[in-house]
């Protein structure tokens, strides 16, 4: 039986994974955007997402897979380790050498990444990842935190992002990559192990 796993994002796209029921590992990135039954984890890769539940501002709920600069910022801040400590399920500060930096590592490629390292899918779903599609970077975590979106920080990040996806889906071609959208017209050159699974608007 194929291994599944679907990793829910924070975009427009986002809702598509509630389309039907999914089985199989289920991973969230910083503030789900709903609530997701059986959710393994949430992964959180910002210093900022960790200052806003250390001060009581936000909150998620769960049990958290923590990046390279939550660790650090665990690290700093012991009391609220020990406080949070039962929400930690791993730590996970792997990147891939495609990465420049942890700065351009961002949520979705880490709960990505350590879905593969750790669980080693056949199949991974993508929900609520825009950026490879569009010049859309909306998150629902603006809700919570407030984040440049103009153009240019828009083309800057997509430039930031789009490459680590493209070397990921190249370096894993024994993975089938998923992509959950409303369009199938991907931003750059993929393999045969990518596919798109299409939505028509309302």
């Amino acid at each position: 039986m194929a291994r599944v796993a679907h990793v829910i994002g924070n975009g427009d796209s986002s809702d598509f994974y509630n389309k039907e029921p999914r089985k199989g590992l289920k991973l969230t990135c910083n503030i789900p955007p709903f609530p997701v039954a059986g959710a393994y984890a949430t992964c959180i890769v910002d210093f900022k997402m960790m200052r806003s539940i250390t001060k009581g501002e936000i909150d998620v709920p769960g049990e958290w897979v923590l990046g390279y600069r939550p660790k650090i910022w665990m690290d700093q801040n012991p009391n609220f380790y020990m406080k949070r400590a039962g929400q930690v399920k791993e730590f996970f500060t792997e990147k891939p050498k495609y990465a420049p930096n942890y700065t351009a590592f961002n949520c979705g490629h880490m709960a990505t990444y350590y879905a593969i390292k750790k669980f080693k899918p056949d199949q991974i779903n993508l929900y609520g990842f825009d950026s490879i599609m569009d010049m859309n970077l909306r998150s629902s975590s603006d809700f919570y935190q407030t984040s440049p979106r103009d153009a240019n920080s828009n083309i800057r990040l997509s430039d930031n992002w789009r490459p680590i996806w493209q070397n990921m889906f190249n370096e894993f071609n024994n993975i089938e990559f998923r992509i959950h959208h409303f369009h199938n017209n991907i931003k750059f050159p993929t393999k045969d192990n990518i596919a798109i699974v299409v939505y028509p608007r309302k």
